[in-house]
């Protein structure tokens, strides 16, 4: 019974304290010391001589301490704890860290009040851990001993705290965050105007709630309407607007807020800044909601509390109700390593983002050989890393290496490169280190190419390039010409040859005093074949350039002449073998490319065949004989007798002429060739008459008739 009286007591102390604590006592007062450099993954004590002074002698003790990460905190990787042996020498005092605000609470077991004294040795055995193996940034902490579970930022000296009221419209968490106080603090709906103070109030806070932005008087212009900052424009727009001065800062839950969206609960808009819940979003953001919230049945958009902000009003009192420490992670921010040509020292340097940088020459334990940013090593004949750290945390140990390049030698073979006519070139050099590089001079800085082949571009007269090799910066030296002389190649033109068959032709490479190099073996300048194909000739000049001389044989039968056809005046000439490149002629005269002849005269005939390029000629004679269609025998002197042009070459011939009766009328052969159109020396009437030629006694016959005309 007089434990829960006790325990009564003390709320009404606390509360009482929470509202008008100024005005019943003067307020305690903590200072601590506390910047100190934090190694990866240890646990490192954040206050040391922690002092806690009252002016009121029966003001010594309180139920808890909060000691919370106020800035840099990481959700997951950072926590606070009393270290171990604390823990076994005091089990009467407690404690229990706060993961979502990054707060830890000291106090008794066993819910009493605890003497100042003993707090003292609690909050210098805090200690703080981060799991990471590469943390960055600093902690700032803030150890407050006033009454209640306010969160405390060291920047601005502001103390926050979230006040749980569900269902709790704008405007009234408004009058009421107005009407609160902390020993004398004035409180105002909280106006968040950086991002540690926004991480701190917000993201930290153990709830979500109002604070005071609203965009009631005018649409889309954010202002904090609240505390010292009230009507500072922060915002102008919706979701694609921008942040203003002074602050140039807001943590909309982007990229939806705000949207001021409006339906049937909600037709005004939204004109109300509020943190929003846990479940949307990024912690600690901000959405816009209307005056009363959303309806309860949207529950993530319901209001359930607000944060209050005490501290920068007029007339506030100087508190020393929590003292800050900070913890600093260093870490090396930058290495320049350094590097030379050939043997000797170099200087390494480091740069880190608090300490100091101490260098090792090895990667764990290893030799302190300076604690400097800048460190000269010592002459150095190959390549040495070194191992820069911050302070006393070796984890922070990096590699900084100093490289000794060594200065290549360049190897060119020939530095005189002959080229053979127009063309391209590809000199060679070779290098024990590096690369190679290709220059048009001596001291151009345009690499035409790089490696141990160069291919030059296509060439018509002598040309000087440069190699110089390259090890990391670190040249051969002067730079070596490499000359490319041009020499002219023969002139060669390729060929075609006719070789008649079964004959023998020269070929012949078409320049002396050359060498000579045939396909067949052959080094003369003329060689002799008899096969048809294809020959070569590489012919080289007195510079030792080569050309390849091309000549192609081609065979050429002989003309045979098979035989001749005759038809009236048609003439065809049948070659035993057709070819191409034959030409025909009828008696040597206009030689074609047909071997049809057209209105051939009647007598005796030569035909010839003969190969274009003089592969021979073939020759027979051949007989035309033409039948005369009419003839007029009136003693004019003009075809006055009917005679076959030819008769006379067929000693074996004969006519028999008939009238159209079939009378025999006269008969011709080649003692008698012709015909008056006489019978028994009278003359005949005009009239068609017929004939029957017979050449030989083959039995072959030709008839036909012919008109007598008078």
């Amino acid at each position: 019974m007089r434990t829960k009286l006790l325990h009564i007591i003390i709320i009404i102390v606390l509360l009482i304290k929470t509202t008008c604590y100024s005005s019943i006592i003067d307020p305690p007062t903590i200072t601590a010391d506390g910047n100190n450099i934090y190694c990866p993954q240890t646990y490192t004590k954040i206050a040391e001589n922690v002092i806690i002074s009252n002016d009121d002698e029966s003001e010594t003790s309180t139920d808890a301490v909060y000691i919370q990460i106020a800035s840099g905190y990481v959700n997951g990787q950072d926590i606070l704890k009393l270290n171990d042996d604390y823990i076994a020498a005091h089990p009467a005092i407690t404690s229990f860290f706060n993961v979502t605000e990054g707060k830890l609470k000291i106090y008794s077991t066993a819910g009493t009040l605890v003497p100042y004294t003993e707090f003292i040795k609690a909050i210098e055995a805090v200690e703080f851990f981060n799991s990471s193996a590469s943390p960055s940034g600093s902690r700032s902490f803030s150890i407050s001993i006033g009454i209640g579970n306010l969160s405390y930022l060291p920047r601005n000296g502001h103390y926050y705290e979230y006040v749980p009221l569900y269902g709790v419209s704008w405007t009234r968490a408004k009058y009421e965050a107005g009407i609160r106080k902390y020993y004398g603090l004035q409180g105002y709906l909280a106006t968040l105007t950086a991002a540690d103070e926004a991480q701190l109030a917000g993201a930290q806070a153990p709830g979500a709630g109002w604070i005071g932005g609203s965009d009631a008087q005018t649409q889309d212009v954010w202002k904090w309407v609240t505390g010292p900052e009230a009507g500072t424009t922060f915002w102008i727009g919706k979701t694609n607007g921008y942040a203003t001065a002074p602050y140039y800062y807001a943590n909309w839950n982007s990229p939806n807020e705000p949207n001021n969206a409006t339906n049937s609960n909600k037709p005004n808009g939204e004109n109300y800044a509020h943190i929003t819940a846990p479940a949307v979003g990024r912690l600690g953001t901000w959405n816009d909601l209307p005056d009363q919230g959303d309806p309860p049945n949207v529950i993530n958009y319901h209001p359930r509390g607000y944060i209050v902000e005490y501290g920068g009003m007029p007339g506030d009192p100087v508190l020393k109700l929590s003292a800050s420490t900070s913890l600093t992670i260093p870490q090396i921010i930058s290495t320049t390593p350094a590097s030379r040509c050939d043997n000797g020292s170099l200087t390494l340097k480091a740069t880190a983002s608090a300490g100091t940088i101490s260098w090792y020459d090895a990667p764990a334990g290893g030799n302190l050989l300076a604690t400097t940013d800048s460190f000269t090593t010592p002459f150095l004949s190959a390549t040495t890393s070194f191992y820069a750290q911050v302070t006393d945390c070796e984890s922070t140990r990096l590699k900084v290496t100093a490289t000794i390049n060594t200065i290549p030698t360049l190897n060119i073979p020939n530095t005189t490169v002959p080229l053979c006519g127009t063309g391209t070139s590809t000199l060679t050099a070779s290098t024990d280190f590096g690369i190679i590089n290709w220059y048009a001079s001596s001291a151009d800085t345009t690499i035409l190419g790089s490696g141990e082949q160069f291919t030059s571009p296509v060439l018509t007269e002598n040309t000087t390039y440069y190699a110089e090799a390259v090890n990391n910066g670190c040249s051969s030296g002067i730079r070596i010409p490499v000359n490319i002389v041009v020499y002219p190649k023969p002139e060669v033109t390729d060929e075609t040859v006719i070789l008649c068959k079964e004959s023998e032709t020269e070929l012949n490479a078409g320049l002396t005093d050359m060498q000579y190099l045939w396909s067949t073996g052959d080094t003369s300048e003329q060689i002799t074949v008899n096969t048809a194909g294809t020959y070569t000739v590489d012919i080289t000049n007195p510079d030792n350039c080569t050309s390849r001389k091309t000549i192609t044989v081609l065979e050429r039968n002989i003309p045979e002449i098979n035989y001749i056809d005759v038809n009236e005046t048609t003439v065809v000439i049948y070659p035993k073998k057709e070819e191409n490149y034959f030409e025909y002629a009828v008696d040597g005269i206009n030689y074609q490319n047909s071997n049809v002849f057209f209105n051939v005269s009647s007598g005796l005939h030569t035909a010839y065949i003969r190969e274009i390029n003089f592969c021979g000629t073939a020759v027979k004679d051949f007989i035309v004989i033409n039948v005369p269609k009419f003839f007029t025998p009136n003693n004019d002197s003009f075809n006055d007798r009917w005679e076959i042009n030819g008769l006379h070459f067929y000693p074996g011939a004969s006519v028999t002429i008939f009238d159209r009766y079939g009378k025999l009328i006269h008969i011709l052969n080649s003692n008698n060739p012709s015909w008056d159109g006489t019978y028994h020396k009278k003359m005949l009437p005009a009239a068609d008459y017929w004939y029957v030629l017979k050449i030989d006694d083959s039995g072959t016959e030709k008839r036909g008739h012919f008109s007598l005309k008078r």
